[in-house]
């Protein structure tokens, strides 16, 4: 039965990279989410649009500088990704017991103890700190800030209708750090593409709450789509085009020009893309939908740099 449960959750990649590990580090690899990537490059993602916006509203850089601030990011998303899902399955491991698509990750399975995942989450948050104090001091404390977002999130579900919106807050935190470890400070484009990808994640995380939202009415746990129902594609359109207002305005106010406008149709038509396909009584639509943004946010980074590279 434990060995049961302790197989790939359904929304895992199959066949992946981490069934090939050895048995013992399986578990602490999915505890990490090492066996599902798009949460990496979701957290990963808006840190590369910052840096962009950052190199047009801040100081020159040599080349190496730029490719060593991104092997950072790209580093300390990918141990906080896994610090915070760590952090997450440990508050939730009654409900995740109690939900068919999360009862086979470790701690709920038995595969990793409580205590284990504690230990196992502080050795992923000093790796976190390490890459953290490679930046300027104003990043260090905006980075050291977003922990209190990350402490209250998994509480949210069970408070409010609208976790996916704390998730925002917390998941697009790498925005304003990617743009501060540049320039130092914080300037209204910042704040502008913060605020656009906090709404690219509400219509995202909202389609993603569609797999769980008959799990959740059974157990009390609050989300937007249970919140929005049959009506969310009005919703998640909302959504999608207040984050690619608020991103073109980001773009233009650090200096980009009408340039970057045109370079970010191809995300817009791929949100567009999101909504004519979105199911929302069909769990497996919504993952694949899901996981698509991980296009969405590759769109934006490549208009972004093209914009900043050819301005």
């Amino acid at each position: 039965m434990a060995s049961d449960l302790q197989a790939p959750t359904p929304d895992a990649i199959p066949h992946g990279w981490v069934d090939g590990a050895p048995r013992a580090v399986q578990p602490w690899l999915r505890l990490a989410r090492l066996d599902r990537p798009i949460g990496t490059w979701l957290l990963f993602l808006p840190c590369v649009f910052g840096l962009a916006l950052g190199l047009a509203d801040g100081p020159e850089m040599q080349p190496a500088q730029r490719l060593w601030l991104l092997a950072l990011f790209a580093l300390g998303a990918l141990v906080m990704r896994g610090a915070g899902c760590t952090y997450n399955d440990i508050v939730d491991r009654d409900i995740d017991a109690a939900v068919a698509r999360t009862r086979g990750r470790p701690i709920p399975s038995g595969a990793v103890s409580v205590r284990g995942a504690w230990i196992f989450l502080g050795v992923q948050c000093a790796i976190g700190l390490g890459v953290l104090l490679q930046l300027n001091h104003f990043s260090v404390a905006l980075g050291a800030a977003s922990l209190v977002l990350i402490a209250i999130y998994p509480f949210m579900k069970r408070v409010t209708w609208w976790p996916q919106a704390w998730l925002g807050l917390t998941f697009n935190w790498g925005a304003l750090v990617g743009f501060a470890s540049i320039t130092g400070r914080l300037t209204l484009s910042a704040y502008l593409l913060y605020a656009g990808c906090f709404f690219w994640t509400l219509g995202y995380d909202t389609i993603y709450a569609h797999q769980d939202k008959d799990d959740d009415a059974l157990i009390g746990v609050k989300s937007t789509a249970r919140l929005f129902g049959e009506g969310s594609r009005g919703w998640i359109a909302a959504f999608y085009i207040a984050a690619m207002a608020l991103i073109g305005m980001a773009a233009f106010e650090a200096g980009l020009g009408p340039l970057a406008l045109l370079l970010l149709a191809p995300a817009a038509a791929h949100l567009v893309w999101q909504l004519a396909a979105l199911r929302v009584n069909e769990p497996d639509i919504c993952l694949r939908l899901f996981r698509a943004n991980r296009d969405t946010g590759l769109l934006i980074a490549a208009a972004l740099v093209l914009a900043c590279y050819m301005r």
